[in-house]
């Protein structure tokens, strides 16, 4: 068989270079790939794990510090709120109390309450009684006057798929530290995507996404979607710990992008499936402060309650 003359060619290159070391340059390829140890689960086992935990958790009562920014890209600027301790009640199926106290004197900064179609909130500083339901039916100028009980509530428990939801796994990947080498790195995680039925019967769209890192297993990033496919809430999920059997996160960070607001919750003591009555959700407007109810056209008076004057719906700084 005669030799090709090229490849003679290109094997007598290979060699003087080898020889010579003058046409030949080695580069060192940097590590971009986690080295750490991965689990593997099936898409069954993931959802498995989401309905569990839905199960298992059926009251929360924590202390935790609250931290606030408002902003971004459409305001050009963030302002961060000083971060003030608080208290979280929440009882399943819609039961959240949230309590706010100011830094040093411990007075309320806020309370708030709902049931998961209306809530009320107390500003006692401001002397306002605020009443409104779970979705905002009137967007505000102020970000935060768009909060609702109900995001938190969304953010604190991962719900469980329904039998009418469908969900697809995905494998993607995410940008980590790595423990060994303490540079950023490329690490696959999974990716459970929910799909429902609108509710106008008008098709099926991507309600949520549900990352799990596989170090451990447990989900870290949950988000949410509106029916026109924009993101409505973002949750990170941080710290895991165990309470009971339970393991819950203790750092919660939630991101509304369209509003331009984040909630940074850290919990610090964390009472899980312990009985809450039913009083302890219940918020009674103060004597002589005024109710604005937010599902109102803006400056409009509640029913039976005082006209509000031109700061009536500013939500406490």
């Amino acid at each position: 068989m005669r030799r090709s003359p090229i490849l003679a060619a290109v094997a007598l290159v290979a060699l003087l270079a080898g020889e010579t070391g003058c046409l030949f340059r080695t580069r060192v390829v940097e590590m971009r790939t986690s080295t750490a140890k991965l689990q593997t689960a099936t898409k069954q086992e993931l959802v498995d794990r989401i309905n569990q935990q839905a199960l298992q958790i059926k009251t929360l009562n924590a202390t935790v510090e609250i931290a606030t920014s408002v902003g971004g890209e459409k305001k050009g600027k963030v302002t961060d709120y000083q971060e003030i301790m608080g208290y979280i009640l929440v009882r399943k199926p819609d039961m959240l109390r949230m309590i706010g106290l100011f830094p040093i004197v411990r007075n309320k900064a806020f309370d708030m309450v709902s049931d998961g179609d209306r809530f009320k909130l107390s500003i006692p500083a401001k002397n306002k009684f605020y009443v409104g339901s779970a979705e905002v039916t009137r967007p505000a100028a102020n970000p935060l006057e768009n909060l609702r009980p109900q995001v938190i509530y969304n953010a604190l428990f991962l719900p469980a798929i329904d039998n009418d939801e469908i969900a697809v796994l995905e494998n993607d990947t995410e940008t980590v530290v790595d423990a060994k080498t303490k540079k950023l790195v490329q690490q696959p995680d999974y990716v459970i995507d929910i799909i429902r039925r609108s509710d106008s019967g008008s098709g099926w769209y991507l309600f949520r996404k549900i990352l799990f890192e596989r170090v451990n297993l447990v989900p870290h990033h949950q988000i949410i979607y509106d029916t026109t496919g924009e993101i409505a809430t973002e949750v990170t999920y941080q710290v895991y710990r165990d309470y009971t059997g339970v393991s819950y996160p203790t750092v919660i960070e939630i991101e509304r992008p369209q509003e331009e607001y984040s909630i940074r919750l850290t919990v610090n003591k964390l009472i899980m499936n312990d009985p809450i009555r039913d009083d302890q959700f219940a918020l009674q407007q103060p004597p002589g402060s005024q109710m604005v109810d937010l599902d109102y056209p803006q400056n409009a008076p509640a029913k039976g309650a005082p006209a509000p004057g031109p700061s009536a719906n500013t939500w406490p700084k």
